[in-house]
């Protein structure tokens, strides 16, 4: 099968994810700036998990763009990975409401936790479609970073138990670590010699008879 449809249905979900993370915001009641301080926690985790799923959304993108075909087993993967995203927004409430608490950032983590292993199952069932020696197992490689982000995700729910300030650290550090653009799959996409079943162009054999004569 093709992979439009699978696109174009992930896109239209992570973007009412989005949606509703930000009508998790609360109109204060006062009209100074002292009013929006006890937004201040909300408004943090916020911005944390508009990052991530960003940067879930980025990935995602980069995912498809090294993918050819997909099957029955890719579509249910990524329903899977698309279930835990849809509940970031809750995890984000709560953990905003109740001043980043140890329980809430157990959870949180756990979510983190539960995303990345389901982008690894994706990534790893489009891999099995698509073959070993396919563009997209070339550019993903070892993956070290999404194995990295999946102990630093298990640290951090370890660390929410005693030091919750930890933890945050901790998942907020994951967050930078994937800022940094990952040019992985863009340099193998940019090369047609590499793409299966491509060859580099042909030279134009009228152009260099041009130059030869003059």
């Amino acid at each position: 099968m093709h992979k439009q449809r699978l696109e174009a249905f992930s896109d239209a979900v992570i973007a009412i994810i989005l949606t509703i993370m930000v009508l998790e915001f609360k109109v204060p009641h006062g009209a100074d700036f002292a009013a929006l301080k006890p937004l201040l926690p909300v408004a943090l985790s916020y911005v944390l998990s508009f990052l991530y799923i960003g940067i879930y959304w980025n990935s995602h993108h980069h995912l498809l763009q090294g993918t050819r075909l997909v099957n029955g087993t890719v579509l249910w993967a990524n329903l899977h990975l698309l279930f835990w995203l849809s509940l970031v927004p809750f995890a984000t409430s709560w953990m905003g409401e109740n001043h980043f608490a140890a329980a809430t950032l157990t959870v949180y983590g756990g979510l983190l936790l539960m995303a990345g292993v389901a982008y690894f199952v994706l990534q790893n069932c489009i891999i099995a479609v698509e073959g070993p020696d396919s563009l997209l197992a070339r550019a993903i490689g070892t993956d070290w970073k999404g194995k990295a982000s999946l102990l630093l995700y298990l640290a951090g729910i370890g660390a929410s138990f005693w030091l919750p300030w930890v933890a945050g650290a901790i998942y907020v550090a994951v967050a930078l670590m994937w800022l940094v653009p990952d040019k992985r799959i863009e340099r193998v996409v940019a090369k047609p010699e590499e793409r299966p079943g491509t060859s580099p162009p042909l030279p134009d054999h009228r152009a260099r008879a041009r130059r030869i004569r003059r």
